[in-house]
């Protein structure tokens, strides 16, 4: 399993919507004959792509993979039926599928011919390799990742001087996770101070990457350079139907420039996040600023929380939003990682790995 789950890692960035999968097969003797990933939506998955290499040697044979095999149709074929017709003997699973259309359908399709089923083996590092996908299938709205960066002194920046805390190291780090994420999201003040470009810099990333503009009344400059680098990706702007009428011919013009205007009545998170969801945004990087942060916080939208503390003291500025900080569970490992001279403490609001897992 530990196997398994290192092949599932390959399709890292790529198999949105699709979770993260891996399958090793191994021989009645102990041989590990083959082993296969699940590399994008679409494509073969990781149980077939293991059957392959194995060839005849998976007669008789035990399969691992990270989640429940598939028993139905959906872009590829049900995986239960080429894991039969190989003659495997027994399949060892993570963890059960929490997709409607498999949700225990795949074990109970194999058990009734005959193949022994254990599951279970490796759960939890299977349920938070995809936490993300159990997010969107169980609520319906992306998994949510708020990162922050401050001063040792606990400010995210003085105001309207655009500040630079992290270093390099935290940047690669950080550019390699937007390369991976399907959306990231900032507010109309993050714009204003800093123009980004919200794009994934030093990384490659397989798939175009969706920036959700955080707008609610409209203040963000048709000069702003993410409006530039529509090439990268989709923008799309949440904003509400009273700032639209205000200034319907700016918004028409950047429609027309290829921005998406989701206009609502009010200033709804939740709704905003069962739009992106139904987009097939699984999982939304809340990059900033302190106002943003604050409000999804408020609304427990935010399933974990990355703060990285850098060693500049600023004196005075910006604060970090004290929601933020009460996101910290009382219980719950922190995980921390030294990015340089920057140090990154991330974790899982009030255990999210653990409520999202499917039973």
């Amino acid at each position: 399993m530990e196997r398994a789950l290192f092949w599932a890692e390959r399709g890292r960035g790529r198999t949105s919507p699709n979770p993260l999968v891996g399958a090793v097969v191994v021989s009645s003797d102990g041989v590990v004959v083959g082993q296969g990933a699940h590399m994008r939506a679409g494509g073969v998955h990781a149980e077939v792509a293991a059957l392959e290499a194995a060839g005849a040697r998976a007669r008789g044979a035990t399969l691992y993979c990270t989640l429940e095999p598939c028993a139905h149709w959906g872009r590829t074929g049900p995986c239960v039926e080429p894991i039969a017709a190989a003659g495997v003997r027994r399949v060892v699973a993570a963890v059960i599928d929490p997709n409607p259309q498999v949700s225990g359908r795949g074990f109970a399709w194999l058990r009734e011919r005959g193949i022994e089923v254990t599951t279970g083996v490796g759960e939890d590092r299977a349920s938070a390799l995809n936490a993300p996908f159990f997010t969107w299938v169980a609520r319906r709205r992306p998994f949510v990742i708020a990162k922050v960066a401050t001063s040792r002194d606990r400010f995210v920046g003085q105001g309207a001087s655009r500040v630079k805390l992290t270093g390099p190291e935290a940047d690669r780090h950080f550019h390699r996770q937007r390369s991976e994420i399907d959306a990231i999201a900032v507010g109309a003040g993050t714009v204003g101070v800093d123009d980004p470009e919200l794009t994934a810099r030093g990384a490659f990333r397989e798939r175009p990457l969706i920036r959700v503009l955080f707008d609610w009344r409209g203040r963000i400059a048709s000069t702003a350079r993410v409006f530039s680098t529509l090439s990268a990706g989709p923008v799309i702007m949440m904003v509400t139907r009273q700032a639209v009428a205000a200034a319907p011919e700016r918004f028409a013009a950047l429609e027309a420039r290829g921005v998406t205007v989701e206009a609502s009545d009010t200033r709804d998170l939740k709704g905003a996040l069962e739009r992106l969801a139904a987009q097939d945004v699984v999982s939304l990087l809340v990059e900033g600023g302190p106002a943003l942060h604050a409000a999804f916080a408020e609304a427990e939208l935010i399933d974990r929380a990355q703060w990285v503390v850098t060693p500049r003291d600023l004196g005075t500025g910006v604060p970090l939003a004290p929601l933020f900080m009460r996101l910290v569970p009382p219980h719950e490992p922190s995980r921390v990682v030294h990015l340089g001279e920057d140090v990154l403490i991330e974790f899982d609001v009030h255990g999210t790995d653990r409520s999202h897992r499917p039973h």
